[in-house]
C-alpha cells in the first residue's frame, strides 16, 4: 500500500500577508523566497540563513512554487507592477509619500 507523506509548511492564513502561502509561523511568503532565489540569485542556504528560516522550508516552498507557478508567476508580476506604480506615484527612491 502507497503511502502520501504531505510536508505541511506553507500556510495561507487571509489575516496574514493577504492570504498568500507563507512558511509556517512566519510573514515569509512563498514569493519572498522565489524572488530571493530567482532574481537575486540566492541560494536555498543563502534564503535560509538571511531570512532566519530552516532549508527544508524553503525547498518546501521552492517546491511549492513548481506547483503552482502560473499562479505565483501572476502574484509576482502584480507585486512588481504595484512596486513600479508606487516608484513612479512617489518619485523613485523616496521612502516616504
Amino acid at each position: 500500500m502507497q503511502t502520501i507523506h504531505a510536508i505541511e509548511m506553507i500556510v495561507s492564513d487571509p489575516d496574514v500577508r493577504n492570504g498568500r502561502p507563507c512558511l509556517a509561523g512566519t510573514g515569509l511568503r512563498v514569493t519572498d523566497v522565489v524572488i530571493a532565489h530567482t532574481f537575486h540569485d540566492q541560494s536555498p542556504v543563502e534564503i535560509a540563513v538571511n531570512y532566519g528560516v530552516s532549508l527544508a522550508a524553503v525547498y518546501a516552498a521552492l517546491a511549492y512554487y513548481y506547483d503552482n507557478k502560473a499562479a505565483l508567476d501572476a502574484d509576482i508580476r502584480a507585486q512588481i507592477q504595484q512596486a513600479q506604480a508606487l516608484k513612479a506615484q512617489y518619485g523613485g527612491d523616496s521612502l516616504l509619500p
